[in-house]
């Protein structure tokens, strides 16, 4: 940030010296993102007179290459004011407040411990202390009392696999080598640990109200697999451990809480086992005799996918929901019909809340600024910021955005997002950048929309249109729409994009011969089907951990039960024909369009091997520059601050010399940028 305020004053001395315009500004860099700090969790205190939150600082390129920190801040509610608890080159999760509301509680993995414990910091200051001492790390941990926790851990070790690695053998027997995940009770003060869960493994929990039931999301194995499809609802005992299947759910499930008087729980759940999205809310009594069938989805017909929940009071919903672009929060009384909205859309994008009695906090954002601390008052409906992380960015010029709607040619309407170049002019047409979502089960909102992997406001400043479409098989507009795309990849769901790339064109806004696409995972593959399929119709492709080949992809990732149940529909084998045909390396032969190709070499999910399949073809095939990047140690994304870097100066550096230059088309960038961060 003290870098980002000196080159803002020294740009403020040179239009004084130099008699530049007044109204000269600093667009965004590559290199700004990594001086963002954002917001990320919050957790009132249960007296509302504080709200603890977690602070995303980037990791300085001075330090060694790694992930980002988080920081530890309170929000005093009364004095307005915002204290740094815990700072520095640590990163703490899972914020919460002691029963009494003394401390801070939080998970983090510092040096003096072994692997992630649970900490506490006193609210009148001092150093943080452990709670935890247990031999393994922490996954999630909830308060039974004062002197006892909650805390899902993982099994021992089998010393099997050790000792064959000390003579020397480095093998490992796949996806047999999982431990389970275990319910624990925690005594504070002896450290003891007793296990209440074996054979299974317990990916979330919950207790309810008087600490004697925990309803818990098991599942067979410690599978990736398993925690998308196999989770189902339990209650254990926490004295005993007595398991109880309190509803078999199919498909995916998300989010459980407890009314407050622990008669009833509610759930966020696909609607049946092909939803692909956890979108849907249910209330179940416990205990309960209905099944799944006969539960109520509160959102059923909407055209919305629920993101968080949790109690107003024992009759009453709170919950905020995905509505196309935008993001509401409603209140649903359980015995009546619908809801009442109490935060209108387009006012603050966040994902999670957190409520207490009348107060809800948020980490929430808008298209001109990212995720600060928010509170929204439910009497007053009242909405108000409480931070300014970055300061520096009210001198940041930023292209305009909005909501974007059109139809699509079989006049579905269809949502986006829309942000133009800084410097547009009417009658004047500009490149495009089409950024692609991945999920595809997930939607664009309205908010802060640059990222290392999110070209955003770094392409406006380059003069670029950025199109961010939710297509159909997205979230936020239903069931419907998100089942559009069901055994029917690359198709409807597909025309939608260049539905929306062709009333762009249609407007005057964009120069049909400067179209580039880009995205990760699906947004990947959706970006390698415009290089091979569509390749007429684009200048430029970006294709991160994408899909090429669906028949390897299929049988090489890590949720292959969740690629059949909600996006197929059918095996490869019952007709590889249509699986083929859906697979981008089917027609590289016919690209000419330069594509750039990045994937990192641990990723599960996209075997870096689709990535090779698809360079291989087009190096071979194709008629257009191609150039693979390799992330070493990365998986399905960038975690290190140096290869996001890397990402989003070579990515929009691909961007700017094939959509936005004069340079021989045939030919590529430079090999390695210039990243610019280092002296």
């Amino acid at each position: 940030m003290e870098k980002q305020m000196k080159q803002i004053l020294l740009i403020s001395l040179l239009v004084m010296i130099l008699g530049l315009p007044a109204n000269a500004q600093k667009t965004l860099t590559p290199q700004n993102l990594f001086d963002i700090e954002t917001v990320t969790e919050v957790a009132i205190s249960p007296d509302k007179n504080y709200i603890a939150y977690a602070l995303n600082v980037p990791r300085p390129f001075t330090d060694n290459a790694g992930g980002d920190y988080r920081e530890l801040h309170v929000y005093d509610v009364q004095k307005q004011e915002s204290i740094p608890f815990i700072t520095g080159k640590k990163s703490i999760f899972s914020l919460g407040w002691t029963p009494g509301g003394d401390a801070i509680t939080f998970r983090a993995n510092f040096p003096e411990a072994q692997g992630v414990q649970v900490y506490a910091i006193r609210l009148i200051g001092g150093e943080a202390y452990p709670l935890t001492k247990h031999s393994a790390s922490i996954n999630s941990y909830e308060f039974i009392d004062d002197n006892t926790l909650a805390v899902v851990s993982i099994s021992p070790e089998d010393p099997t696999p050790r000792e064959m690695r000390s003579k020397g053998f480095k093998i490992d027997v796949y996806e047999e080598e999982y431990r389970h995940l275990n319910l624990y009770r925690y005594d504070l003060d002896s450290h003891e640990m007793k296990q209440l869960t074996s054979g299974v493994t317990v990916f979330d929990f919950t207790l309810s109200p008087d600490k004697k039931l925990a309803a818990a999301a098991i599942a067979p194995r410690n599978l990736v697999d398993d925690s998308y499809m196999f989770k189902r609802i339990y209650t254990v005992d926490m004295q005993n451990g007595e398991m109880k299947l309190l509803v078999n759910n199919p498909g995916k499930l998300g989010k459980m809480v407890w009314s407050p008087d622990g008669t009833k729980l509610a759930f966020q759940s696909a609607s049946k086992l092909e939803d692909s999205v956890v979108g849907s809310l249910f209330v179940t009594d416990v205990p309960n005799e209905k099944p799944f069938e006969e539960l109520r989805n509160y959102v059923e017909g909407m055209e919305l996918s629920v993101i968080d929940h949790t109690w107003k009071d024992n009759r009453t919903l709170l919950y905020a929901a995905e509505e196309g672009v935008d993001i509401v929060l409603s209140e649903h009384a359980l015995n009546r019909p619908s809801r009442d909205i109490l935060l209108q859309p387009a006012q603050v994008v966040f994902s999670r809340f957190h409520y207490v009695d009348g107060m809800v906090a948020m980490a929430a954002n808008t298209w001109q600024h990212p995720s600060e601390l928010y509170t929204f008052q439910l009497r007053r409906k009242d909405l108000k910021r409480h931070t300014n992380h970055n300061p520096w960015l009210s001198e940041i010029k930023l292209g305009h955005q909005r909501k974007l709607v059109y139809d699509a040619r079989d006049g579905k309407d269809i949502e986006g997002v829309l942000l133009y170049p800084i410097n547009y002019e009417e009658d004047k047409n500009y490149p495009l950048i089409v950024y692609i979502h991945g999920g595809p089960e997930a939607a664009v909102k309205n908010g802060w929309s640059t990222s290392y992997s999110i070209w955003g406001q770094i392409a406006t400043a380059r003069d670029f249109f950025v199109f961010m479409p939710n297509y159909r098989a997205s979230s936020g507009r239903g069931v419907d729409f998100t089942m559009a795309g069901y055994g029917d990849l690359v198709g409807v769901e597909y025309d939608d994009v260049l539905d929306g790339i062709d009333h762009l064109i249609d407007i005057g806004y964009v120069d049909k011969d400067r179209v580039g696409m880009g995205g990760g995972s699906y947004g990947g593959y959706f970006s390698a089907w415009s290089a091979t399929r569509h390749t007429d119709r684009f200048a430029a492709s970006v294709v991160f951990v994408g899909i090429s080949n669906q028949i390897s992809k299929r049988n090489t990732t890590d949720i292959p039960w969740e690629d059949y149940y909600v996006h197929w529909g059918y095996w490869t084998y019952e007709d590889w024909q249509d699986v083929y045909g859906r697979s981008p390396v089917k027609y590289a032969h016919q690209s000419k369009t330069p594509t750039l190709i990045l994937h990192g070499t641990e990723d599960p999910r996209v075997h870096p091997a689709q990535s090779l399949e698809l360079y291989r073809t087009l190096k071979l095939h194709g008629e257009a520059p191609v150039r693979l990047i390799w992330y070493n140690g990365e998986g399905h994304g960038n975690r290190l601050n140096v290869h996001r870097l890397d990402y989003i100066v070579r990515t929009m550096e691909w961007f700017d010399y094939y959509l936005n230059s004069e340079k021989p088309k045939d030919k590529m960038p430079a090999k390695y940028p210039e990243y610019g961060v280092f002296e």
